[in-house]
C-alpha cells in the first residue's frame, strides 16, 4: 500500500473498530432486555430479525450506488445515523419500540459494512488479498468482542441506558474519523477507476460469489442464534450474570479476531477452499456441543471452538470476495451481496432458534445451527467445484455493462 492508501486503511479501521465495538456494547444486552418486559422467542428473534430484514432490503442498493456515487458519503451517514439511534434505544420502554428502533438501525448499517468492505477492497494490492482483509477483519471482530465485555459491566454497574449512551459516543467518534480524514469522494480510487457497471445477472451468475453467499447466510445464522439467544440460554439454564454472559458472547468473537491476522497470511499463501471447508466443520461441531453444555466452562469450550472455525475460515473467503469484485469490476455490488447473505443469515438464525425455543426447548436452537452450517459448508463445495480460489486462476470474462 501506498501512504494514501495506508491513511485510508488506518481511519477505516479505527472508524469501523469503535462503532462495531458500540454496537457490541449493547446487542448482548438486548435479548434479556426484551425478555425481561414480556418478550417470548418470537419477539426477540423479531428484535434482531427486523435489522437484518431491512439490511436485505438497502444492501445492494447502497453497494451498488457506492460503485457509482462513491464511499465516503454513504459512510460518514452511516456512522452519525448510528449515534442517532442510540439515542432512541435510551427511550424506548416497549419491545416494539425495540424492533422499530433496530429496523431503523439496519438501514444505517447497510450504508457502513458493505461500503466499508468495498473501499478497502479498492485499495488492496492484487495476491494479498487475504492478509488486508484478515487485518481490517480484525477491527471489527476484536470491536464486537471488546463490546460484550463492556456493556456487561456497565449494566451490571449502571444501568441498560449508560450501555446506549456509550454506543452513541462511540459512533459518535468513527463518524468524526471519516469525516476529517477519508479523502473526498473525488479522490477515492474507486473514482479514478471510471468503469461501467455490471449487471445484476451477471453477478448473481457467478457460481463463486453464490458459494460464497451460501456459506455466509449459514455462517451468520449460527451468529444470529448465538448473539440472540445463548444470553437467555446463559441466564435461564446457568443463571449466569450479565458480565459472564458479556465474556461468552466476547470469548468466541475474540478468539476469531486474534486470528484473522495469520489465518489472512496463510490465506494468501494455502489452500482458500479447504480453510473455509475446515472452518464450516469446526463451526457445526461447536454449535452441536451447545446442546451437550451442562455448566459454564461448557460454554466457554463451545464459543472458543465457534471463534476458531469463524477465524479460519473468514479471512480466505473475504480474500476471494475481494479477488471476484475486482475481476467483476463490482467491488461495492459483489460485497452488498455478501453482507445481504450476512443479514438474511442472522434473520433466519433468530427466527428458527425464536421459534425452537418456543415449541421445543432453546437448547434444540443450537442443533438447527449446527444443520445449517453443515448444509451451507456443503452447498459451498457443490458451487466452487473444481474452481481455483486462489489468486492466478484463469480471468473472469469481462462483462457486458450495463444500461
Amino acid at each position: 500500500m501506498n501512504p494514501n492508501d495506508r491513511k485510508i486503511f488506518g481511519t477505516l479501521f479505527f472508524s469501523v473498530f469503535a462503532a462495531v465495538m458500540g454496537v457490541g456494547i449493547v446487542v448482548p444486552l438486548l435479548p434479556v432486555y426484551a425478555h425481561n418486559l414480556g418478550a417470548g422467542g418470537i419477539y426477540i428473534g423479531l428484535i434482531f430479525g427486523a435489522f437484518s430484514l431491512s439490511r436485505i432490503f438497502f444492501l445492494p442498493y447502497f453497494g451498488r450506488r457506492s460503485d457509482k456515487r462513491g464511499r465516503k458519503p454513504f459512510i460518514i451517514t452511516g456512522l452519525f445515523g448510528y449515534a442517532v439511534i442510540s439515542l432512541a434505544f435510551a427511550l424506548s420502554t416497549d419491545v416494539s419500540t425495540l424492533i422499530a428502533i433496530r429496523f431503523i438501525q439496519g438501514i444505517a448499517s447497510a450504508m457502513i459494512m458493505p461500503v466499508v468492505l468495498a473501499y478497502i477492497g479498492d485499495i488492496t494490492p492484487p495476491g494479498r488479498e487475504g492478509w488486508i482483509m484478515g487485518l481490517f477483519n480484525m477491527s471489527m471482530f476484536i470491536g464486537l468482542s471488546a463490546g460484550p465485555l463492556i456493556g456487561g459491566v456497565i449494566k451490571d454497574r449502571f444501568n441498560l441506558q449508560s450501555a446506549f449512551y456509550c454506543m452513541g459516543a462511540l459512533s459518535l467518534a468513527g463518524f468524526l474519523l471519516s469525516l476529517f480524514f477519508l479523502p473526498s469522494t473525488a479522490h477515492e480510487p474507486a473514482a479514478k477507476k471510471h468503469r461501467p457497471s455490471v449487471r445484476w445477472k451477471t453477478i448473481l451468475a457467478d457460481r463463486v460469489i453464490t458459494g460464497l453467499c451460501l456459506y455466509r447466510l449459514a455462517y451468520t445464522a449460527c451468529i444470529g442464534i448465538i448473539w440472540g439467544f445463548l444470553p437467555v440460554f446463559a441466564d435461564s439454564a446457568f443463571s449466569v450474570s450479565a458480565s459472564g454472559t458479556g465474556i461468552l458472547v466476547m470469548l468466541g468473537v475474540l478468539v476469531s479476531g486474534i486470528i484473522q491476522i495469520p489465518m489472512g497470511w496463510l490465506a494468501d499463501r494455502f489452500n482458500r477452499k479447504l480453510m473455509i471447508i475446515v472452518g464450516g466443520i469446526i463451526v457445526s461441531f461447536a454449535l452441536y456441543l451447545f446442546v451437550r453444555a451442562q455448566n459454564f466452562r461448557d460454554l466457554l469450550w463451545c464459543c472458543t471452538g465457534f471463534g476458531i472455525g469463524g477465524g479460519i475460515a473468514m479471512p480466505a473467503l473475504t480474500a476471494v470476495a475481494v479477488m471476484q469484485g475486482g475481476r467483476l469490476g463490482a467491488m461495492g455490488s459483489v460485497m452488498a451481496l455478501l453482507t445481504t447473505a450476512h443479514s438474511m443469515g442472522m434473520l433466519l438464525g433468530a427466527i428458527l432458534a425464536g421459534t425452537m425455543m418456543d415449541l421445543f426447548t432453546l437448547r434444540q436452537a443450537f442443533l438447527i445451527g449446527a444443520a445449517c452450517m453443515s448444509a451451507g459448508t456443503i452447498l459451498f463445495i457443490i458451487c466452487t467445484g473444481t474452481i481455483n480460489l486462489n489468486r492466478g486462476q484463469a480471468p473472469v470474462p469481462q462483462s457486458l455493462p450495463e444500461g
